[in-house]
């Protein structure tokens, strides 16, 4: 099967490792990241959100018509605007890329962060919620008649879309989550079910959880699985080493003078999210796991998000990915902390092993496939 690779699309220099310098949404800057990324082998990046960040869906816009080839995934929290528009606004950014558009629907894992934008549900109501959104927004791109819904959390009448996704019959949902409620939304709903870099086995657990979940809501596929990872690459073993310690020396020295590291930073309080938490246990068991896992990044910054890392070579760390992708993971998310220069070096050094080593997995496998075939009809 064919590999993908996701790259981050930030609207600024920031990283948890060295603070911006200049504006939250910086233009050229933002251009200038994405261009790296379609220049070198990448498939497409997240424009993330935040609750006081820039709004992705207009710099994604501004991306998609500036670019011809780069795919966007764009993250949506359901409680910041109704569905209705919500899927005028995905169907409007799909005709601006031509088709381009995955979106990456977050129900939200830390109460803090939703209440900053006036949502105060619980975790569970939020999944339910999540849940009906998606739905809703799949038949606003699919129907063409006018319908109304009357659900747990929305209600509306009479409603039709003048404007439908390029992509047919719609564009990719995207969800992602490592609880036992996330398992069962995104095993209902996702095209795409989203996983934080753990160990391998761990990893195959969830995997696991997700085909369960698929297999419980009634349907007879599967969600595709994305990994993501914070890969610190340098020409040498060593020189990557030096080069992860520095990195983790620089998250702890901007915690240490109380600066914001991340855009959902929340102080030091102990994330709510079972992901967070998840990644929280995985390092205080240990440092190292499997061909190249690094966990000192994620106990770092208190499991936050994407976090922890890939270290060695670009043949360790490409090795590394390829384990994954032997567990069934065919979607590889990686963001570096120099974003701009890592982006370019992961094109260049990693991306072209991955994929040829990938082309040559698909081939072996074809070609067992024929040897099987001819000896049944032989």
């Amino acid at each position: 099967m064919p590999v993908e690779f996701l790259g981050i699309a930030a609207t600024n220099n920031g990283s948890e490792t060295t603070p911006r310098s200049g504006a939250a949404f910086g233009k050229e800057y933002t251009l200038r990241l994405a261009r790296a990324h379609e220049d070198h082998g990448w498939d497409r990046v997240l424009f993330a959100y935040g609750s006081g960040s820039p709004d992705p869906a207009p710099a994604a816009a501004y991306i998609a018509s500036r670019l011809d080839r780069l795919q966007i995934l764009l993250a949506h929290r359901p409680n910041v605007s109704y569905p209705t528009y919500a899927a005028k606004t995905f169907a409007t950014l799909d005709q601006i890329s031509e088709g381009r558009l995955t979106v990456h629907f977050i129900t939200g894992g830390n109460d803090h962060e939703q209440g900053r934008e006036g949502d105060t549900l619980t975790k569970d109501e939020r999944y339910a919620r999540t849940r009906e959104y998606i739905r809703i927004v799949k038949k606003i791109w699919t129907t063409h008649e006018p319908f109304d819904h009357e659900g747990e959390h929305y209600r509306f009448h009479d409603f039709v879309s003048d404007v439908f996704p390029v992509q047919q019959p719609r564009p990719n949902v995207s969800f992602g989550g490592s609880s036992p409620a996330a398992y069962a939304a995104g095993g209902a709903e996702a095209d795409i079910y989203c996983l934080w870099g753990e160990p391998l086995a761990k990893t195959a657990e969830q995997i696991e959880h997700v085909k369960a979940a698929a297999k419980a809501a009634g349907r007879t596929d599967v969600p595709r699985i994305q990994v993501a990872f914070r890969p610190i690459i340098a020409p040498t073993e060593e020189l990557a080493w030096e080069k992860a310690h520095r990195t983790v020396g620089a998250i702890k020295a901007r915690k240490e003078k109380g600066e914001a590291i991340t855009k959902r930073h929340n102080g030091n309080a102990q994330p709510q999210n079972t992901g967070a938490q998840r990644l929280i246990a995985i390092a205080e068991a240990g440092e190292r796991y499997d061909r190249a896992l690094w966990t000192p990044t994620a106990a770092a910054t208190g499991g936050a998000g994407n976090s922890n890392a890939l270290v060695g070579t670009p043949e360790t760390v490409a090795r590394a990915l390829l384990d994954y992708y032997d567990l069934g993971v065919d979607i590889l998310s990686a963001r570096g902390y120099d974003l701009l220069g890592d982006a370019t070096d992961f094109g260049r050094y990693v991306i072209p092993i991955v994929r040829e080593e990938v082309a040559k997995r698909d081939a072996e496998r074809a070609a067992r496939g024929t040897q099987t075939l001819a000896a049944v009809n032989g």
